[in-house]
C-alpha cells in the first residue's frame, strides 16, 4: 500500500488465522530537506533563485557549495500526478571569505534570506521553474499551465561512496532512515521467499513525515498503519476480540538511524556507552521513553542478535543532551503494540550527506529477517 510518501508491505502465511499477530519493522521515507514553496521562481540582481521552505532540521551548512537537483510530485488540475526528478540544478553558494572575513568563527545562516539556492541567471518574470519540472517528467509530456499543486524537495546529485583505509565506510544523502526502509523491505522479501507457513504476519511500514512530528495522514500519528492491519485481520475472518489478540501478540521494531560516537566531540555522548561504526546496529534506550524500548524489548533484541549472529551496541544520550524521537513510542502509543527502537549507527545526521559503516545496514536487514518470521 501506498499513501503519499509513505510505504507499508506485508507477507501473509499460509497458516496465518485471525488472531495472528504482526511483526512489524517500522521505518520513515522522509528525511530533512528543502522544499519548494508557492510561487517558486524567485531572483534578483541577474540571478534566478528559488523560493524554498527548510523541512525538517537539516544541517543547513552542509547543504552549501553542493550541486542539487529537484524531485518529487507534480499534480496536475485534472487529479493526475507525475514523478519528476532533473539533473543537477541548483547551488546554495557560500560567501567568499573575502567578504567574510569572520566566517571561521562563526557561521551564522539566516534561514529566510540565505537559504535560496540559484539555479540559473536571467529575470525571475522570463523564466518558469515549474516548466522545469514539467520538463523534467520521464515519458510524458506535461504542461506547466496544468500543475495545480507539486510536492517538490532538493536533493544531493553526489552518487553514494564506499571509502576508508579498508572500505569501510558508506557515505550517501538520506541515510537517515532510508537505511533502515532499505534494510526493511531487503528482510521483507527475503523473508517472503523462505518456505515458512506459519509465523507471525511480517509488515514493513515506512511511514512520512517523521522529521517534522509524524502528524499526517501518511505518518505514525495518522490511521495508516492501524488500518492496514484491521483490513488483514479482517480479510483472515478475525472478530473484534480476535483483532485484540492480534494486536496483543504483535511485536513492532521501530528502526531508525542513531548516533555513532564523535570522535571529535567524544564529550557529547554518554560516557560509557560509545557506540562505533561497524559495531553493530544500535539498541536504542531512553528513561523518558523518547524510545519505546523497555527491559522485555532490550532482551527481546539481544535474542535476535545472537541467533543471527550478529552483534549489537547500546545507545543513551548523554545527560545534558536533548534525545530526539522516532516513530516508536507513538506506534506504541497509538496500537498498544510493544515496540524496541534500533537503528544504523551514523555520523554527520541531518547532513546533506551522512555517514555509516558498510556492515551495519546488512546487519540490520539479516536481524529483521529473522524477526519477521519469530513469534515473540
Amino acid at each position: 500500500m501506498i499513501r503519499d510518501g509513505a510505504l507499508i508491505a506485508w507477507v501473509v502465511p499460509e497458516g496465518a488465522g485471525p488472531a495472528t499477530g504482526f511483526n512489524i519493522l517500522g521505518a520513515h521515507t522522509d528525511s530533512p530537506s528543502f522544499k519548494l514553496k508557492p510561487k517558486p521562481t524567485t531572483g534578483a540582481h541577474g540571478w534566478l533563485q528559488a523560493g524554498v521552505e527548510i523541512y525538517g532540521g537539516p544541517l543547513l551548512n552542509s547543504w552549501l557549495d553542493r550541486e542539487l537537483r529537484l524531485a518529487g510530485r507534480l499534480v496536475m488540475l485534472d487529479g493526475t500526478q507525475h514523478l519528476t526528478a532533473t539533473g543537477p540544478l541548483l547551488r546554495f553558494p557560500q560567501l567568499a571569505i573575502h567578504l567574510d572575513r569572520a566566517v571561521n568563527d562563526g557561521l551564522t545562516l539566516d534561514k529566510q534570506r540565505h537559504m535560496n539556492p540559484v539555479w540559473g541567471l536571467g529575470n525571475p518574470t522570463d523564466s518558469d521553474l515549474l516548466g522545469v519540472l514539467a520538463a523534467s517528467v520521464d515519458g510524458a509530456s506535461v504542461d506547466p499551465a496544468g500543475i495545480g499543486g507539486y510536492d517538490v524537495v532538493i536533493a544531493d546529485t553526489q552518487a553514494p561512496a564506499v571509502f576508508g583505509g579498508k572500505g569501510e565506510f558508506f557515505a550517501s544523502g538520506r541515510l537517515d532512515n532510508l537505511s533502515a526502509t532499505h534494510a526493511g523491505l531487503a528482510a521483507l522479501i527475503a523473508h517472503a521467499g523462505s518456505a515458512a507457513t506459519d509465523g507471525p504476519i511480517a509488515v514493513l511500514a515506512a511511514f512520512d513525515h517523521e522529521e517534522i512530528g509524524s502528524n499526517s495522514r501518511s505518518g505514525a500519528c495518522g490511521p495508516i498503519l492501524e488500518d492496514v492491519l484491521v483490513r488483514i485481520s479482517d480479510g483472515l475472518g478475525a472478530t473484534v476480540s480476535q483483532r485484540r489478540q492480534a494486536l496483543a501478540a504483535s511485536f513492532c521494531l521501530s528502526a531508525d538511524a542513531g548516533h555513532a560516537v564523535h570522535p571529535n566531540y567524544p564529550e557529547r555522548h554518554d560516557p560509557a556507552n560509545h557506540p562505533v561504526l561497524n559495531g553493530g546496529p544500535l539498541l536504542k534506550i531512553n528513561a523518558n521513553q523518547r524510545y519505546a524500548t523497555d527491559a522485555f524489548g532490550a532482551a527481546f533484541w539481544a535474542r535476535l542478535c545472537g541467533e543471527a549472529g550478529v552483534p549489537y551496541q547500546e545507545f543513551v544520550s548523554n545527560n545534558v543532551m536533548p534525545c530526539g524521537s522516532t516513530i516508536g513510542p507513538l506506534t506504541a502509543t497509538r496500537l498498544g503494540i510493544r515496540t524496541v527502537d534500533v537503528g544504523v549507527p551514523l555520523l554527520s545526521m541531518h547532513s546533506a550527506r551522512e555517514l555509516c559503516g558498510v556492515e551495519d545496514p546488512l546487519r540490520l536487514a539479516a536481524v529483521t529477517e529473522l524477526f519477521f518470521g519469530t513469534s515473540v
